[in-house]
């Protein structure tokens, strides 16, 4: 089964035949093109228009991240599996409003009710903890009865401002997060939340090429200059089930240390070195597999993604109402 390949050296991106090829000053790599599904170029890489035909055929996606981390964006080659009529049930759920806002408010509702079994699962005691779990379901109640996208988000966006509130005491001292901050990420917790939440979009975004659905046409998220946004949408409901509690495993088992993080102008980033870390452990937690409760059988989290936009194209053609991701 075709895997992603992180690439953190510099060099050249070339075909050779079938073949995949990053040639750098100490070695070339090869790697069998029906082995990939998707590139992740960390480092400096030159390539060209016939390397990317090359990609565009065997529908391999590239994503690019800067020095710094950050996702910069991907190659997405010619949606090959693009259905029609998908895509006009796609457009319809969006112009029409009662449509939107149903889909919407469910992606909210999924991603905090995620929120709450999270800190539940984690027991938390403090006032800071009790608070979150009480703006959380204040949310909930608010996000029920919401009859606009706009007052959706901002319910969701409070009950994470206090979820972020109580991870101090869930992390330790010195790894609480007291101000989401993106741009630059001012701390440590900031900067792997920033590059967590990268790898899970680009990871539903690949999975999205597989399916029928069309990835420029989201619901939570606008629909308007932006790429991408249905990879958007999905990501706020597994942002609990995968990027936290990815953070949440490498602070507590000393993984990540302070000598990850460098400090540029007003900003914290991850190192090489971090990257490379949190990558490695991104890639065993989307690898792990847990015993599906209605397919009754183990399935790996990346299968999960796989199987969630699956639930949105039924929602999309009248088969069956979608229902988000419950983190067990």
């Amino acid at each position: 089964m075709p895997k992603p390949v992180y690439i953190f050296a510099s060099g050249r991106l070339a075909r050779r035949e079938n073949t995949i090829v990053l040639e750098t000053e100490e070695r070339k790599r090869h790697l069998p093109v029906e082995q990939v599904s998707e590139l992740y170029l960390f480092g400096e890489v030159d390539l060209n228009k016939r390397f990317l035909e090359f990609c565009a055929q065997n529908g391999v996606l590239l994503h690019f991240f800067n020095r710094y981390g950050y996702y910069v964006g991907s190659f997405y080659p010619r949606e090959h599996l693009l259905s029609g009529f998908l895509t006009l049930r796609q457009a319809e759920h969006y112009l029409d409003p009662k449509k939107r806002l149903a889909l919407a408010r469910t992606f909210v509702l999924g991603a905090l009710g995620n929120l709450r079994r999270l800190l539940y699962k984690e027991e938390v005691e403090s006032p800071a903890g009790l608070q979150a779990l009480e703006t959380i379901e204040s949310a909930l109640v608010e996000a029920e009865g919401a009859e606009a996208i706009p007052t959706l988000m901002a319910a969701e966006g409070r009950a994470r401002e206090a979820y972020y509130s109580a991870w101090e005491e869930l992390l330790g001292e010195g790894w609480g997060l007291e101000e989401r901050t993106r741009r630059p990420p001012k701390d440590p917790i900031n900067a792997l939340l920033s590059f967590a939440n990268s790898l899970l979009y680009t990871a539903i975004l690949a999975q999205i090429y597989q399916t029928h659905l069309d990835p420029r046409i989201g619901y939570l998220h606008e629909t308007n200059h932006r790429r991408h946004s249905l990879n958007l949408d999905v990501a706020e409901v597994f942002k609990p089930v995968l990027a936290d509690r990815l953070i949440f495993r490498l602070v507590r088992r000393g993984q990540v240390k302070r000598g990850h993080f460098l400090r540029e102008g007003e900003g914290v980033f991850l190192s090489e070195a971090g990257r490379r870390l949190v990558v490695q452990e991104w890639e065993n937690t989307l690898q792990a597999t847990y015993r599906h409760p209605r397919l009754k059988r183990s399935v790996s989290y990346r299968t999960t993604l796989r199987l969630e936009l699956y639930k949105l194209e039924k929602h999309l053609i009248g088969e069956e109402a979608y229902q988000p991701y419950r983190l067990r």
